[in-house]
């Protein structure tokens, strides 16, 4: 029998809509569990455990997509972690995905929170409890420079030097020169923007 008429396999939409390397799609209430955990895990930033869920865990998202869905948080007003609890939730269940996500990011830690600021109030000049402060804000940045170096491995590994430069060249302007976050986005996205469009036109033909 000939194969002709047969339907053809369409490939999956590797989109940012959709959960990578075919990973079932979570229900609002796996979601709202799994930024839960992340928050109550994210001691010093919940960043580090996002990622670790959402790429490595559950396989929702490959590293690149990852890495573009939290640049597009982090340009828009508010705390990343926040806006990428929305945005997540929103592309794979819509409004109320991203309701659930939000909701287990924040309910979890506010209401640890809210005793804990009782508890400090009270307690807050013991000698004992300020260490503890200043060694969980050193693991705190380990942390962070952790993740910074496996959001880099993607790029790194594809060695787009025009990535590179334009990664080394934002590094520079704010770490360096000290100079306005705003102006260093307005230079830095449409170049970005444009670097992209470029090199992936270049891929298509």
């Amino acid at each position: 029998m000939s194969t002709d008429s047969a339907p053809a396999l369409q490939e999956p939409d590797q989109g940012l809509a959709l959960p990578a390397a075919h990973a079932p799609l979570p229900g609002l209430l796996a979601l709202f569990l799994a930024f839960a955990r992340m928050s109550l895990a994210g001691f010093g930033g919940v960043l580090v455990f996002a990622r670790r869920a959402i790429v490595e865990q559950h396989r929702w998202m490959t590293p690149d997509q990852f890495n573009e869905t939290f640049a597009l948080c982090h340009f828009l007003p508010g705390p990343n972690i926040v806006n990428l609890s929305m945005v997540f939730g929103s592309r794979l269940r819509g409004i109320a995905g991203g309701v659930a996500a939000f909701t287990g990011l924040l309910l979890p830690p506010t209401l640890i929170m809210t005793v804990l600021a009782i508890i400090y109030a009270r307690f807050g000049d013991v000698e004992v409890l300020r260490r503890s402060l200043a060694g969980i804000s050193c693991a705190a940045v380990g942390l962070l420079i952790a993740v910074v170096f496996r959001m880099m491995t993607p790029l790194l590994k594809r060695m787009d030097i025009v990535v590179l430069v334009l990664v080394l060249g934002v590094f520079l302007a704010i770490g360096v020169l000290r100079l306005p976050l705003q102006a260093v986005l307005l230079v830095a996205i449409p170049l970005s923007v444009g670097a992209t469009y470029v090199m992936r036109r270049k891929i298509a033909a």
